[in-house]
């Protein structure tokens, strides 16, 4: 998304190739009246930018007001700024101590022309997404295997009843559920909703309930 003012302050030339560029890297354009000049959207996560494409050296108060306004509605929040002289740049960085900015809070990247500036953007809004999309991969592969090993405790547990095999314990767990819930089952409701016979019924019922029988020695 790009802000509409910021979109009449600058040649059609220049819009021409935002459009182009992000067009190039999958990313559509919008333009809408947002408060920072840009916002992309990535796996969920929206990432702003201020984007100074002409550094005046006289007037920089406006761009770091505005920057407090803004640094606190948004969790990634740069500014880039375009510095191609020494002089500018120079001026940049006495700006920067003069109004107090703390350090990565927001980002401020210096860049030597507005192309240049803008492909930025678009690496450091990739970057992220990319980043967040790793870190889901990486969550659903910890529950996944979670999961598992869950799953390999019950068997291991369920299995351990005398006459149960893997068939049975998979289709207990998938009529009545946890372990708890399968201690806590009278032989009808396991009757009721698998398909074990009578005898392995009251095997579970005693496994979970009677002290003589799941306490005395295992026979193997």
């Amino acid at each position: 998304m790009m802000n509409n003012e910021w979109k009449n302050k600058h040649h059609a030339s220049f819009i021409n190739f935002i459009a182009s560029f992000l067009s190039a890297n999958s990313y559509r354009l919008n333009f809408l009246p947002i408060a920072p000049d840009f916002i992309f959207n990535n796996g969920g996560i929206s990432v702003a930018f201020v984007f100074v494409t002409n550094w005046d050296s006289d007037n920089v108060s406006p761009l770091f007001n505005r920057v407090e306004k803004l640094k606190g509605k948004f969790r990634h929040f740069y500014i880039i700024v375009t510095v191609p002289t020494v002089e500018q740049n120079a001026s940049f960085t006495r700006s920067y101590f003069k109004y107090g900015m703390e350090l990565g809070n927001p980002t401020f990247v210096p860049v030597l022309d507005p192309e240049m500036g803008f492909e930025r953007i678009v690496n450091i809004a990739h970057g992220i997404g990319v980043c967040k999309r790793e870190d889901a991969i990486a969550k659903m592969k910890a529950e996944r295997k979670s999961s598992v090993q869950s799953m390999e405790a019950f068997l291991k547990v369920v299995t351990a009843i005398p006459g149960i095999d893997n068939h049975d314990a998979n289709m207990l767990i998938q009529a009545i559920g946890s372990i708890e819930a399968i201690s806590k089952a009278s032989k009808n409701y396991i009757l009721e909703n698998t398909d074990l016979s009578t005898d392995k019924a009251e095997t579970i019922v005693r496994f979970f309930r009677d002290p003589a029988y799941y306490l005395r020695p295992k026979i193997n």
